[in-house]
């Protein structure tokens, strides 16, 4: 089981306890101090809350929530174990929208892709709440989620902030240690990227996949959250199948697998300035990828 459904429960569980004292009219207390009493985020007290309004147990009358029945043992929840986790949420997300070509400005239907994703509604309103800090959703004003564009001014940011992570990690690697385990990981990669190559005609859509392992796996020597996260909108904007010019995918692939090799050996010959060169030369083709792209689909 998830565990943000795990914390939902307990918390749901937990709210109803707090109730037992109430009397059929007794209003419940705020969002915010619910969500202090319970610390939980105010995303799982609204979803605690509006799925009580479903069971009939108390009214949602804008902040006026009066209990209306009492308490029964059956409106507790009980463990479920078939939700996926988050990060199989997120790589299951990632790879619809990778293969079924989700355009900018789609409507996100939550309760449709909780029932796709295997997840509770609210685990997905907190991923997508996630998304939001990035600018990659928003919510809609009449509710609901809309996945979002992006704009020239976003990718150059992005592009540049991009480039001093991983310019930086690229640079730690070649002052690890034989022992480390960067050096078999990317031994692994080499061996994929080579796989891969002999099969680009066909299989190259599977190089987006293959991107991000590589890009994670380099970012993750760098020991900061902010990089952890920085990594998740990578995965959501540069692996974006959608936005990339379809006729020379194959071609832009397999040349992007020699840029990834020369990576691999220039941070193998342990010269931090040619590993700064060889990953500042793939993003820079990187970054003209997407800002042509933006150009292919209309968007800039």
């Amino acid at each position: 089981m998830a565990r943000t459904d795990v914390r939902f429960r307990a918390a749901y569980n937990l709210l109803l306890d707090q109730m037992a004292g109430l009397a059929p009219g007794d209003a419940l207390p705020s969002e915010l101090k619910l969500a202090e009493t319970l610390k939980v985020s105010r995303t799982i007290v609204r979803a605690a809350l509006k799925r009580l309004e479903e069971g009939g147990v108390i009214g949602l009358d804008g902040r006026h929530k009066p209990l209306i029945r009492a308490i029964r043992p059956e409106d507790r929840l009980t463990e479920r174990e078939e939700y996926i986790t988050l990060r199989e949420l997120e790589d299951r997300f990632l790879d619809w929208v990778l293969r079924f070509d989700v355009p900018a400005g789609t409507s996100l239907n939550v309760a449709q892709l909780a029932k796709q994703f295997s997840v509770p509604p609210h685990m997905l309103q907190e991923f997508l709440a996630g998304l939001g800090h990035f600018g990659l959703v928003e919510r809609r004003a009449q509710g609901g989620w809309r996945l979002l564009g992006f704009t020239p001014d976003y990718a150059v940011e992005l592009s540049e902030f991009r480039a001093l992570l991983e310019v930086n990690a690229a640079r730690i690697v070649t002052t690890l240690p034989e022992t480390h385990p960067i050096w078999r990981d990317l031994d692994a990669l080499e061996r994929e990227h080579l796989a891969l190559l002999d099969r680009i005609d066909t299989d190259f859509r599977d190089f987006s996949r293959l991107d991000e392992r590589f890009h994670t796996a380099i970012n993750a020597v760098v020991k900061n959250r902010f990089v952890v996260d920085f990594q998740k909108v990578i995965s959501l904007i540069f692996h974006y199948h959608y936005q990339w010019d379809k006729q020379l995918e194959r071609d832009r692939n397999k040349a992007a697998i020699g840029e990834h090799r020369r990576i691999i050996a220039a941070m193998r010959s342990r010269d931090p300035q040619a590993a700064t060169a060889a990953v500042q030369a793939h993003l820079a083709t990187s970054k003209e990828t997407l800002l042509a792209s933006l150009r292919v689909n209309h968007l800039a």
